[in-house]
């Protein structure tokens, strides 16, 4: 079974994460634009993060058959840095027409201040302009409140809630987000938000349905692989294969196609390997032999 993380930073994340990813099944990504743990001090700053989330990952993610894919935002938490906020969405629409941009996030709360609410609208306002879904990052504290006000923003901006996919949800979350015709993602982490026990409980309570999960593995304390891992549980805990196989590969398939953007290839076959590739001078290699499989 093919297996998409719909939700995971691999600009943190290691070359040989990669490896184990494409081992474990995993066909493609969703990597969404998030800050890098101290604030962004300039607008410059954003404009070589997008450019490598459109070039240099790409190319990394395919020198191991894994079809990668991004999403671009200014994220919440930067939101509140207003020297910069503007001019990065200023900066946006260059990059929302790239190959390979299949949404704009994540947006959303960190702490619900008026900027947050602010540029959560003009960037639904973007993805409105350029005919994109929208990636919906859910607070850390007072989820609940961050769910319900995302859900209202998104009704009194008119954007389509069939077009929002609201990430990292809870047992406390997902029943408000069902409710809606927007998307349900959930993260699944080592200690926090969710796990795997948890996940398998909420998909028999309430079914495959618009239910997505990822590991949104990034330089905290994450796993790359929580998507098979949690896949492995469905299974043994009874979770039929083919709602196993819409959780993991087609409701993400479903919703990121609404970009027009999810190019995965004649019938989804994997990609060439052809580690013998450079980009702009760079290999992931370090003197390994390559590999090519056609």
């Amino acid at each position: 079974m093919k297996l998409f993380d719909p939700h995971i930073h691999m600009t943190s994340r290691t070359t040989l994460d990669y490896d184990a990813m494409a081992g474990a099944g995993i066909a493609a990504v969703v990597e969404p634009s998030f800050w890098m743990g101290q604030p962004r001090s300039h607008v410059g700053s954003f404009e070589d993060y997008f450019a490598s989330l459109v070039g240099w990952e790409r190319f990394r993610a395919g020198q191991f058959g894994i079809r990668h894919f991004c999403t671009l935002s200014l994220n919440p938490k930067e939101a509140n840095t207003a020297r910069i906020a503007q001019g990065v969405i200023d900066l946006l629409p260059r990059y929302l027409s790239k190959d390979g941009v299949v949404a704009v996030g994540e947006i959303g709360y960190d702490d619900m201040t008026p900027e947050e609410d602010k540029y959560f609208a003009a960037q639904l306002e973007l993805a409105i302009r350029f005919d994109l879904p929208v990636l919906i990052h859910t607070p850390h504290r007072d989820k609940k409140r961050g769910t319900e006000r995302s859900l209202a923003l998104i009704r009194e901006v008119g954007f389509p809630e069939e077009r929002a996919l609201i990430d990292h949800n809870t047992e406390e979350t997902l029943p408000l987000v069902l409710e809606s015709a927007c998307w349900a993602g959930h993260s699944i982490y080592p200690f926090t938000k969710m796990d795997e026990p948890r996940m398998v409980a909420l998909v028999k309570r309430y079914g495959p349905d618009r239910i997505l999960i990822n590991s949104a593995a990034d330089w905290g304390v994450s796993d790359p692989l929580k998507v098979p891992k949690t896949a492995a549980l469905m299974r043994e805990s009874g979770i039929s294969e083919a709602d196993i196989e819409r959780i993991v590969w087609q409701n993400p398939v479903t919703f990121f196609s609404q970009s027009g953007r999810l190019d995965l290839g004649p019938a989804a076959d994997s990609p060439a390997i052809d580690q013998t590739k450079m980009w702009e001078g760079n290999s992931v290699l370090r003197g390994q032999q390559p590999i090519v499989k056609r």
